[in-house]
């Protein structure tokens, strides 16, 4: 039993479970343990129960049972002394046997000690080694500080202790202050490092790389460059090609239809269009114009327009209320008057031209031409391909005359949209592409019925007049019977040759409210 509590106690406090065995029970007083009290192990003296540990063979069982009567009291004596020298000096890391046991030192050959750190040291010959490695152990000491430090401060909650935790929370801190010294000592070490290589640095001509590396660059950027341009001339080639379709066809139906004509003089061109193609052409401006007129009131009301006044002001009467639901209607009323202001002229006064009174059946056939050719291209592509044609003169004219600059720069906060037109160009922006739709819906009805016999007359219902309905309509809904009269125009009507109407519309009042 002893045995085993001595081999207990060294693995509750050592940090090698130590093997010993007992061969037979030899006297073990020539076993020393550090700062243990002597004992006296002959196992001549040692009994459990009655029975002793190493029979002696020199005396009779009759002795025996005597001195184990005697020894009873000196072996409880002798369990209290050495337990309590176990509890007073527990085994360490600084335990030291001096028996000689061959288990032990074959166990020592298996786990071999650390060789002292002065062969270590020995190694680091430089004074960059010596001071590195000096400040590893600077690094550890503190981290192992830190450690102590924070466990210090968890076991300062349970129970709480305000001061323990002050205290624990300042040795914390001032080791990882210890720690920040020491990471800015390593930087400034580093710093010093490279500044000293870079001085001692051999000097020696530039290197092949630093030498071609600017030259290298400026054959990158001219590669990008010469790709750019390339793509710009390949867009140029497509525009060109494009133009020169457009001409060649319209240059060929231009031909052939004088051609057929020659053939056949009775008939022309006027004679393939047909009253529901110029209403459909007419309602493609009605719905271009509405779209218009909404997106401009929707950038008023966003630019905090008085409605009301610029109703008045572009109705031009004062004794005529338009609701607010109605004032849609009065922009449309002036998109549409200022699009269709010269529409009887073959240029809309663009100029003086007087081709159709000259020779007014090729003019008509070129209208028809024109016409056809443009008819399913968008505007947009079409002015970007040919900015300066009739049709972008026309939009140039018309932008300027319906958009006033003040106008623009309040719904815009610039006047760019109006600097790109000047210039002879045409904005890529939403509201543009809208005015766009209206105009070449307009301009198309203008060729169609420049290419008819005899050319359309329009008219328009003015304010005060008694409302026809066989020639207008009402842009609002009205009660049956009398009593309303033209309270402004909204779009004009047509009168074909053959007789057929394409009605006016207007906004009706009652005339109560004249």
């Amino acid at each position: 039993m002893f045995p085993n509590m001595l081999c207990g106690a060294c693995k509750s406090h050592g940090r090698r479970n130590l093997k010993m065995k007992i061969k037979s029970l030899e006297p073990m007083s020539h076993v020393r343990f550090k700062d243990s009290i002597p004992i006296d192990m002959d196992p001549d003296y040692i009994f459990i129960g009655d029975v002793p540990l190493q029979p002696n063979k020199n005396k009779n069982s009759r002795g025996t049972k005597k001195m184990a009567a005697n020894k009873v009291s000196n072996f409880s004596d002798l369990i209290h002394r050495v337990t309590g020298s176990c509890m007073l000096h527990p085994l360490g890391s600084n335990h030291n046997f001096t028996e000689d046991n061959s288990d032990y030192e074959d166990e020592q050959e298996d786990h071999p000690q650390p060789q002292a750190a002065t062969e270590e040291q020995d190694t680091y010959t430089t004074t960059k080694e010596i001071e590195m490695v000096t400040l590893m152990g600077e690094v550890f000491e503190t981290v192992s500080s830190l450690k102590k430090s924070y466990v210090t401060l968890q076991e300062a909650h349970c129970p709480w202790d305000s001061d323990k935790i002050r205290l624990a929370d300042v040795a914390v801190v001032s080791s990882l202050k210890q720690l920040g010294v020491l990471r800015e000592k390593f930087r400034r070490r580093s710093a010093d490092e490279i500044e000293h290589a870079r001085i001692n640095k051999p000097i020696s001509g530039p290197t092949l790389r630093e030498v071609v590396a600017p030259y290298e660059a400026a054959i990158e950027r001219l590669k990008s460059d010469m790709k750019a341009k390339e793509e710009e001339l390949n867009n140029l080639i497509q525009k060109l090609k494009t133009t020169g379709s457009i001409k060649s066809r319209s240059h060929r139906r231009v031909s052939c239809s004088s051609q057929f004509q020659s053939r056949c003089p009775s008939t022309s061109v006027g004679s393939s269009l047909s009253p529901e193609l110029f209403e459909a052409y007419m309602n493609s401006v009605k719905e271009g114009s509405k779209s218009f007129s909404l997106l401009l009131l929707s950038l008023m009301k966003a630019a905090h327009w008085d409605i009301a006044a610029t109703v008045k002001s572009i109705i031009s009467a004062s004794t005529t209320v338009v609701g607010p639901t109605h004032a849609k209607y009065s922009l449309e009323s002036y998109v549409n008057r200022k699009f269709f202001h010269g529409f009887d002229h073959e240029t809309f006064y663009m100029d003086g031209s007087l081709t159709s009174l000259l020779n007014p059946a090729q003019f008509r056939s070129e209208c028809f031409t024109q016409h056809s050719d443009m008819k399913s291209m968008d505007p947009m592509e079409l002015l970007g391909i040919m900015p300066t044609c009739e049709f972008g003169k026309f939009c140039f004219k018309k932008y300027l005359s319906i958009v006033h600059p003040k106008m623009e720069e309040s719904l815009f906060g610039d006047l760019e949209q109006r600097r790109q037109v000047l210039a002879g160009k045409h904005p890529r922006s939403r509201f543009y592409a809208e005015f766009l739709g209206v105009a070449k819906a307009v301009w198309l009805l203008h060729l169609v019925a420049f290419s008819m016999e005899p050319l359309p007359s329009h008219f328009e219902g003015s304010r005060g007049a008694e409302f026809h309905p066989e020639y207008m309509e009402s842009v609002v809904r009205v009660r049956a019977g009398g009593g309303y009269v033209v309270g402004f125009p909204v779009s004009p009507g047509f009168k074909l040759g053959n007789g057929y109407v394409v009605k006016a519309r207007v906004y009706l009042v009652p005339k109560t409210e004249m």
